[in-house]
C-alpha cells in the first residue's frame, strides 16, 4: 500500500466512524496529508499501522452533569473528557466550557495536543474535555454548582500522572478553582491534578499569559529567519480572551502595534493600539462587552457582528502586517484571508486552535504569507502548565522571569524543529509539515517502543 492509500484509507474510516464529527475529521486530514513525505521515507509508520492506532482515543468518556440553577430548577449538561494518547506521558489538555462543544470539538482539540505536546519536548500526552454549557450570564454560584457536579464525575478520571486537565475557553481562574476545590473535598487530596492554578495555591508564574506570550515569541522567530522583527510592524488580533489579551500585552512590550480585538458581538479597531488596561478591566474584571470599550476610547471604532454581512470577519478587514487569529477555530476563512493578502499582511501566526479554514491556508500559501500553525504557535499554554506540574511535584515555584525565560526557549526550539524538519522533508518554509511531520514522528516512534497497546 502506498503512503497516498493508506492516508485515503484512514481518513475514509474516519469519516465511517466518526460521523458528523467534522472538526475531527478537518484535524486528521491536515496532519495525514502532511505526512506523506515521511510515510513514502520510511515505511515502518505503514507497516505498525501507526495513522490507524493514532487516530482513535485510548478513552472517551462522555457523562451527564445535572446542576442546580439559581431559580432552584435542575439542568442537565453533557460532559466530555477524550483521553487521546498517553504516550509520552499523562494525558494533557484542557477543559472547554462553551454551548458549542460536542465530541467531534474536543476529539479535534485532542487530536491536535497529541502533537502540540509532543512538539514541546516535554513529558505529556494529548486529551481534551469539557462541556457544552455556557458560563456566560450564569451567575458565581451558578459556576460554582455546575463546575462541582462536572468534577463530581471527572475526578474518577484524572490524577497528577494519569490525566492533568487546565482551562480552555470557558474556563478561567474562577472554574479552575471550584474544580480543584471539589476534586480535593472528593478526594482529601491536595495534589497538582489541575494547571491554571491560582498563584496561592500551586499555580505557575506566567501560565496566564503563556499562551499568548508563547504566539508572539513564534512570530518573532519567523519574522526573525526571514529579516523582519515585530517591532514597528501593525498587528491585528481576534479574540479578548486569555490568549489575546496576553498576545496584545506582549506585542506591545516589543513594539508592535496591536489595533483590534473582538468578541461573540463584534470588533474594535483602534488605530493608536489597543489600551491593554481598558481591556483587561472590561473581560477579565467585569466580564462585559467590547462595546463599552469604544465609549471609553472615542477614537476607537466597534463593529457589530451583524453589520458586517461580506461572509467575513471585520477584524480581518483592518489592514495589517501580521495576522493573530487568537479566539476559536475557523474564524479566518478565504474571504477574511483574500482581505489580509489584499492589505499586505505578510504573517498569520495562529493563537487558538485551527482558526484557519483549509482553503484560507491554501490561498495565503499560494501569495507567499508566512503561516505560524496552531499546534506550534500555541503551544506555549501547554508548556508552561507542564512547567507547572513539574514545580508541583518538586514542592518548588519559579519566578516570573525564570518561567518566561523557560518559555522564550522552548518556543524557539519548537520553531527550529518545524523549520529544520519542513526543509529536510522538502518543504522550505512551511511550518504546517514541519510541526506535523515532526510531532507525529516522537509519538509514533515512541509508540513502536512500547508495542501494540
Amino acid at each position: 500500500m502506498t503512503a497516498q492509500e493508506y492516508v485515503e484509507t484512514v481518513l475514509h474510516d474516519i469519516q465511517v466512524s466518526s460521523p458528523g464529527q467534522v472538526e475531527f475529521y478537518q484535524a486528521a486530514e491536515e496532519v495525514l496529508h502532511s505526512l506523506r513525505p515521511l510515510l513514502e521515507e520510511d515505511p515502518k509508520y505503514i507497516e505498525h499501522n501507526i495513522l490507524h492506532r493514532i487516530v482513535i482515543p485510548e478513552r472517551t468518556i462522555i457523562f451527564r452533569v445535572v446542576w442546580i440553577d439559581d431559580a432552584g430548577k435542575p439542568q442537565t449538561n453533557l460532559g466530555y473528557r477524550v483521553q487521546f494518547s498517553s504516550t509520552l506521558g499523562p494525558y494533557k489538555g484542557g477543559l472547554r466550557f462553551h454551548p458549542s462543544v460536542n465530541l467531534g470539538i474536543i476529539k479535534f482539540l485532542g487530536f491536535e495536543q497529541i502533537f502540540k505536546n509532543a512538539l514541546t519536548g516535554l513529558g505529556i500526552g494529548g486529551g481534551k474535555g469539557g462541556s457544552n454549557f455556557d458560563p456566560k450570564g450564569k451567575s458565581d454560584n451558578e459556576v460554582m454548582r455546575f463546575t462541582q457536579s462536572y468534577m463530581n464525575e471527572l475526578y474518577r478520571h484524572i490524577g497528577q500522572t494519569h490525566d492533568v486537565p487546565a482551562g480552555d475557553i470557558g474556563v478561567g481562574a474562577r472554574e479552575i478553582g471550584y474544580l480543584f476545590g471539589q476534586y480535593k473535598k472528593l478526594t482529601g487530596r491536595f495534589e497538582g491534578i489541575l494547571t491554571g492554578k491560582n498563584l496561592r495555591w500551586g499555580g505557575s508564574n506566567t501560565r496566564t499569559e503563556a499562551t499568548g506570550y508563547g504566539s508572539v515569541y513564534f512570530a518573532e522567530n519567523i519574522l526573525n529567519a526571514n529579516g523582519m522583527e515585530l517591532k514597528g510592524k501593525t498587528c491585528t488580533v481576534s479574540g479578548s480572551g486569555n490568549v489575546a489579551i496576553y498576545t496584545i500585552e506582549k506585542l506591545q512590550s516589543m513594539g508592535a502595534i496591536p489595533v483590534s480585538c473582538s468578541d461573540s458581538k463584534g470588533t474594535i479597531h483602534h488605530p493608536s493600539g489597543i489600551n491593554i488596561e481598558t481591556l483587561k478591566a472590561i473581560k477579565e474584571v467585569n466580564r462585559g462587552s467590547l462595546e463599552e470599550y469604544a465609549r471609553l476610547h472615542t477614537d476607537a471604532t466597534y463593529v457589530p457582528l451583524h453589520s458586517y454581512p461580506e461572509g467575513g470577519h471585520a477584524v480581518w478587514s483592518i489592514p495589517c502586517d501580521v495576522a493573530f487569529p487568537s479566539a476559536t477555530q475557523n474564524e479566518l476563512n478565504l474571504v477574511d484571508a483574500k482581505h489580509l493578502v489584499a492589505h499586505g499582511c505578510r504573517l498569520v501566526n495562529e493563537g487558538a486552535n485551527m482558526p484557519t479554514t483549509p482553503d484560507a491556508v491554501a490561498y495565503l500559501q499560494e501569495h507567499d504569507v508566512f503561516f505560524g500553525p496552531a499546534k506550534a504557535a500555541n503551544a506555549g499554554g501547554v508548556a508552561v502548565s507542564q512547567l507547572e506540574m513539574a514545580q508541583n511535584a518538586s514542592m518548588e515555584h519559579w519566578s516570573f522571569a525564570e518561567v518566561d525565560t523557560k518559555l522564550f526557549e522552548i518556543m524557539k526550539n519548537i520553531f527550529n524543529t518545524a523549520h529544520e524538519t519542513a526543509e529536510a522533508y522538502g518543504h522550505p518554509g512551511n511550518l504546517i509539515v514541519g510541526a506535523n511531520i515532526a510531532g507525529f514522528q516522537k509519538v509514533a516512534d515512541a509508540m513502536i517502543d512500547q508495542g501494540a497497546v
